[in-house]
């Protein structure tokens, strides 16, 4: 199990660290979303034998999440501007081909619950609206590395605990959030600079993994209690989420520092597109062999 919790945590890392799906889409895909969402709940609240094995599940997890960050982080940081067109495409494939996937995996659950269709609604107002509401969308200025202001470390300490908390819903991924908040080239660069020995951006990544630690105690417990009391409306309102993140991937590249034109049939990918459809399906595959 080390093997497939490695290769787990790697997708994850993949998906985490792009504007498309989320890990937690990831993990639901792969079928080990619910016993992710209990584990860290387990290391969080749990008695001493509960933390022990939520431990020995997350590490392996983690071992595969942070060779993958750290090598998309890498490649992406580098190729983004200039292929963003292309990556736009490809994460429009992986969203429109989870969608289904999670419909299929939790039909029991959200069949005849259709009065529960408006959770879904919801999901798409809120990512629309957010991502037309955006600051930077119809600017597309930022400074992405040098940040002088309270203010403006606050709104990176914010905009942490908004995208973990998207990182764990299978939905809108939190990478996707950082696009919508005008954050993902920051974030995505003074990580690739940290890495780079570049400790400017230190301050940067601290008040950016306060946020993540506080998104994740405050998160995790509301998502495990809305998935074991609530899990149809949670379903729906994830799938909402998804489908406007769709939105919110064709005007991405506005965000961006200098704006660019959203993604049209003229520049879309097709390519790319499937590819990213592929990618999702054959992490379906995978989860079925392991799974014999």
């Amino acid at each position: 199990m080390i093997i497939l919790n490695f290769i787990r945590g790697f997708f994850m890392a993949l998906a985490d660290s792009i504007p498309g799906v989320s890990g937690g889409t990831i993990a639901f895909v792969m079928g080990f979303y619910d016993r992710l969402i209990e584990s860290v709940h387990d290391l969080l609240h749990g008695n001493k034998a509960a933390k022990l094995n939520a431990l020995k599940f997350i590490s392996k997890l983690a071992l595969g999440w942070g060779v993958g960050i750290v090598l998309s982080v890498l490649f992406i940081a580098s190729i983004f501007e200039s292929h963003i067109y292309q990556i736009s495409s490809l994460f429009l494939g992986l969203i429109l081909a989870a969608i289904p996937l999670i419909i299929k995996q939790e039909h029991p659950i959200i069949s005849k619950q259709y009065a529960h269709v408006i959770f879904a609604i919801l999901g798409i107002l809120l990512v629309v609206l957010i991502s037309y509401y955006n600051p930077f969308i119809h600017s597309g200025t930022t400074d992405q590395l040098t940040l002088t202001s309270n203010a403006q470390y606050l709104y990176i300490l914010l905009a942490g605990m908004i995208a973990i908390s998207a990182m764990i819903l299978p939905g809108i991924s939190g990478s996707t959030v950082l696009l919508i908040l005008g954050l993902y080239q920051l974030i995505i660069s003074s990580i690739d600079q940290f890495l780079r020995f570049n400790f400017t951006v230190l301050p940067t990544l601290i008040f950016f993994g306060i946020g993540v630690l506080l998104g994740i105690v405050i998160t995790i417990r509301l998502v495990n209690y809305a998935l074991h009391h609530y899990r149809s409306q949670t379903i729906y309102t994830i799938i909402g989420l998804m489908i406007g993140s769709l939105y919110a991937v064709v005007v991405g590249p506005k965000t961006i520092d200098p704006a660019m034109a959203t993604l049209q049939l003229s520049n879309f990918s097709i390519f790319f597109f499937v590819v990213g459809g592929l990618l999702i399906f054959s992490l379906e595959y995978i989860r079925y062999q392991f799974e014999e």
